[in-house]
């Protein structure tokens, strides 16, 4: 069947309409028509090959929200008309120990992404920059009418890999947390930090970003560049959620750490940036990561959302403007997500 969406033909060029074939559903795949779909930073980041192994051409997208039309003959958790969304990956092997344990994310043999990924007939995914998508039941996730299904998208990405570094990590009421940078993964961070208990402070350079900061639900924000700022915060947090993709110092921020501390890494640098021992060994400071969640994690995070009315700050645009938020996004001239409203194809 004909599918519209919009790729990337080269590493130059703009994304530009694009028409192509998607499967019919299988015995045990869903239909979805899409209504929205996140921009997320890997989303440029693999149309202009900057990871390399960019297959083109390339649709982007893995912060699907759609309904369902129509289902595969032995589809039994979804039917027509559901409101419905789908992640960063939608295959994973299902048999080995992470994918036995619901954390399919670490796949032993290799999630299939949405985007760009390698199916088992050889053909590459092509993301939700499209009107519509085909995927297994198992890798779809349930979203709630009560919320604004725009403002959802992020959730799929930016919003379950905070939550999960959050939950893995057992962050609670009484810990200082503080979240570096304050974009599509930072804000988030911000508002689920908050509403499971912790003080929370936002770390960046830019102090113009304090009232929104504050709106977001954090208590302060340290300004980074101000050494007076970093001295009072030095040896005062318990975890640093750090959501930034550039060049930084880790060291600075290790040594806002408490002793015991976690710096829980979410954004990967292009290079490896140099660590002290000292400020590990000196203070039982710690370096972890995280990646995304599992489905089940997924949806728990999608129903604690719904519960707790916790949603992405959103703006939403038109295909045709995803060029120009490439470029914004870039520039960091976005609160805190561009999402694209598909009914313009």
């Amino acid at each position: 069947m004909t599918a519209k969406g919009y790729a990337a033909h080269n590493t130059t060029d703009p994304l530009t309409p694009y028409s192509f074939e998607r499967n019919e559903p299988g015995p045990h795949e869903v239909l979805i028509d899409i209504l929205y779909c996140g921009i997320c930073h890997a989303d440029v980041h693999q149309s202009r090959n900057e990871y390399g192994h960019t297959q083109y051409p390339f649709v982007p997208g893995h912060e699907i929200v759609g309904r369902v039309r129509t289902t595969g003959q032995e589809v039994t958790k979804y039917k027509q008309g559901d409101l419905v969304g789908v992640g960063y990956f939608i295959l994973s092997c299902g048999h080995c120990p992470n994918c036995a344990s619901h954390e399919e994310q670490f796949c032993d043999n290799g999630i299939t992404p949405t985007q760009n990924g390698k199916l088992p007939g050889g053909h590459t995914t092509k993301g939700g920059y499209s009107n519509c998508i085909v995927v297994n039941e198992n890798y779809i996730l349930r979203i709630s009418e009560k919320l604004p299904p725009a403002a959802v998208a992020p959730l799929l990405c930016a919003g379950i890999t905070t939550y999960s570094a959050l939950k893995h990590n057992q962050v609670s009421a009484g810990h200082n947390v503080a979240v570096l940078g304050l974009g599509g993964l930072g804000h988030m961070a911000v508002k689920f930090a908050k509403s499971f208990g912790a003080t929370v402070s936002v770390l960046s350079s830019s102090p113009s970003k304090t009232t929104s900061a504050l709106a977001l639900g954090a208590h302060r924000l340290v300004d980074t560049g101000d050494a007076a700022q970093l001295k009072t915060a030095t040896g005062s947090f318990d975890f640093i959620i750090d959501t930034v993709s550039a060049r930084h110092d880790y060291n600075q921020y290790l040594n806002l750490l408490k002793k015991d501390g976690t710096l829980i890494l979410l954004g990967v640098p292009p290079e490896v940036p140099p660590i002290h021992p000292a400020m590990l060994a000196f203070r039982r400071r710690k370096i972890t990561g995280s990646f995304i969640g599992g489905i089940e994690e997924t949806q728990e995070m999608l129903d604690y959302c719904a519960k707790h009315n916790i949603t992405a700050e959103v703006e939403v645009i038109q295909p045709s403007y995803i060029n120009t938020a490439f470029e914004r996004m870039l520039d960091g001239d976005v609160k805190y997500r561009f999402v694209i409203d598909m009914s313009e194809l």
